[in-house]
């Protein structure tokens, strides 16, 4: 069953195009990745899917409702985390959780809120004022009031950045034990790590997903081929690797350089030559996550400025 089952979603504001005509589906239990640069549409699409915006163009469903009919439906069956801590700062983080309660008008309400405390491990901290929290556990008392009113699908917008690396892996671990339960997941990241922990991926760009699949699907499909190159002054490589035919991309990995392109025996050819010279050694390479996404970023607009799209 296809928790988000939606096709053609379009949406523009003041005549620019947002989100062009997708089509996007989500398994129930899955975590889903959403990649893409700032400004490629990530987060008006899940407002789409949670039913706070009306698409312009298209249709489809989202837990079985509507996406253009249902939205007062849909809204009660989501847990959205924005991108910005939204919770009350002067109110303790129990506080914050008991207005969350009564804003979806639990029953039981004091036992709930005591449960999710203990479930996200903040029972410890439920009289801290809420703006004296670091990321970390402001991260967390999001994810508890997302989580609260048992939602069957949670969406993430950007849920960890800012937020050093141990609380994102207790955030990661939080998030497969609740999609281990039955929760459907759709989470927006750029980080390469975390969208490696994800079932599925889709990368957007200037409004349109261009990949979607696996994350060794998606870098297969790319037609990446990946060299490392070791040479005795990398900086002074780097600049005459740019230089040659069929490279798209030079980044440096410690002291070795991460040489990628879409045409493998073009590339192998240029690289041929540096491989005789003195220090200098040649070796295939993984395409990396991350190679993909500059990859994308590059040809995503197909030469158009976002600023000249307009709605079709």
């Amino acid at each position: 069953m296809n928790v988000i089952d939606v096709k053609g979603l379009a949406k523009s504001f003041n005549g620019l195009l947002a989100v062009d005509h997708i089509a996007l589906r989500v398994a129930a239990g899955e975590i889903v990745g959403f990649l893409g640069p700032n400004g490629s549409g990530k987060t008006t699409t899940i407002r789409l899917i949670c039913g706070l915006l009306t698409p312009d163009a298209g249709e489809g469903t989202v837990l079985g409702f509507d996406v253009r009919r249902d939205s007062a439906r849909i809204k009660r069956e989501v847990g959205y985390m924005t991108q910005k801590f939204s919770l009350y700062e002067d109110l303790t983080i129990e506080e914050n959780l008991l207005f969350v309660a009564r804003l979806y008008h639990l029953a039981d309400r004091r036992q709930v809120v005591t449960a999710t405390l203990d479930q996200l491990g903040l029972t410890s901290r439920r009289h801290q004022a809420s703006g004296t929290l670091s990321g970390g556990w402001k991260q967390r008392l999001a994810l508890a009031a997302c989580i609260m009113h048992r939602p069957k699908l949670l969406l993430l917008d950007e849920p960890t950045a800012g937020v050093d690396p141990k609380a994102r892996r207790e955030f990661w671990d939080e998030i497969h034990r609740l999609a281990g339960s039955g929760l459907t997941v759709l989470v927006s990241t750029h980080y390469m790590d975390e969208a490696e922990r994800c079932h599925r991926i889709n990368y957007i760009s200037y409004g349109k997903i261009l990949a979607t699949g696996t994350v060794p699907d998606v870098v297969r499909a790319s037609g990446l081929s990946t060299f490392i190159v070791t040479a005795p002054s990398s900086a002074d490589m780097m600049e005459r690797i740019e230089a040659l035919d069929g490279v798209e991309q030079v980044a440096p990995f410690g002291a070795a350089l991460h040489v990628s392109g879409p045409d493998r025996e073009r590339l192998a050819a240029a690289l041929a030559p540096l491989a005789k010279e003195e220090g200098v050694a040649v070796a295939p390479g993984e395409t990396s996550l991350e190679d993909v996404f500059i990859h994308f970023m590059a040809i995503g607009d197909d030469g158009v400025a976002r600023e000249e799209r307009k709605p079709s």
